[in-house]
């Protein structure tokens, strides 16, 4: 008896212990769901936060999940920034207790619906890896960047409303992307052709915002049919495209036939390269050239 009078509060304590609520520090970092919203929050913080990324570069952020480790880092982060139309982004609210520090930087932007996810291994499951059936790819337009840029800053300056320092930065950001606009609406205008072709409608933004059009080879998010092929050769030949992008992704071999049949070259692009600025250039420059 004497035993187990000792034991009783032990194990009490022991309970109390686990079930209290775990106390989480907050640590000067930023954590951002994908590698091109690195530069603009790097752009205005500078070095004064370190920032990360959840999704490794050559994994999608369609089939991605955050490892145990990532959830703790996430939880202590002072700042996250994501898209808020991922699926993994979405998952992180539920996830966390903290989840008002998750900045949504898509607030203000004309979303565009998407009829399906990078995520071709489970096309039964492709209406429900976007949100709401909205194509997630707004960073890939600058017009787009320069919202989710304001997004940014704004959530910023409403946690450290004193920092002079964050302004200058924005200000400098801002010009950045005001000047890649302009570059890349000329580029635009100018050019003989306003079509492209692409594996994966990832550019959904780009083209909108730019006048171009965008030729999916994927139909409705399956492989395309024989008719679908041989409208897409047609539209290649007529207008002269030399290029058909294919995401790192998928195989060259999914865009093969149309080369065959067009003398186009295959082309790998990787829409989720840290170096927005230079990535979009970079795809412009091969559409429009």
């Amino acid at each position: 008896m004497r035993r187990l009078r000792i034991i009783l509060p032990i194990i009490a304590m022991l309970m109390f212990l686990g079930c209290a609520e775990r106390k989480v520090i907050v640590e000067n970092r930023a954590i951002v769901s994908i590698a091109p919203l690195k530069p603009l929050v790097e752009g205005i913080m500078g070095d004064d936060f370190e920032v990360s990324v959840l999704v490794p570069q050559g994994t999608s952020p369609e089939t991605f999940e955050p490892t145990p480790k990532q959830m703790r880092e996430v939880e202590s982060a002072r700042f996250v920034f994501g898209t808020g139309l991922l699926e993994f982004e979405q998952e992180l609210l539920h996830r966390i207790a903290r989840n008002e520090q998750i900045i949504n930087t898509s607030q203000g932007i004309e979303l565009i619906a998407g009829t399906c996810s990078h995520a071709h291994h489970n096309h039964s499951n492709c209406a429900h890896n976007h949100a709401h059936g909205i194509d997630p790819h707004i960073w890939c337009s600058p017009k787009a960047l320069g919202k989710m840029a304001e997004n940014i800053y704004n959530a910023i300056a409403r946690e450290m409303p004193d920092s002079v320092n964050y302004d200058k930065n924005y200000t400098t950001l801002c010009i950045r992307l005001l000047e890649l606009d302009e570059e890349i609406t000329e580029a635009c205008q100018q050019s003989p052709r306003n079509s492209f072709i692409i594996y994966h409608p990832a550019l959904t933004y780009l083209a909108r915002d730019y006048g171009l059009t965008q030729i999916a080879v994927e139909n409705e998010g399956k492989e395309p049919s024989a008719k679908h092929l041989a409208r897409i050769i047609e539209q290649a030949r007529q207008e002269g495209i030399k290029y058909i992008f294919y995401q790192s992704e998928f195989p060259a071999s999914s865009v093969e036939i149309i080369c065959r049949d067009t003398d186009a070259t295959a082309m790998e692009i990787n829409p989720l390269d840290e170096d927005v600025f230079e990535n979009i250039r970079h795809i412009v420059t091969l559409i429009t050239k």
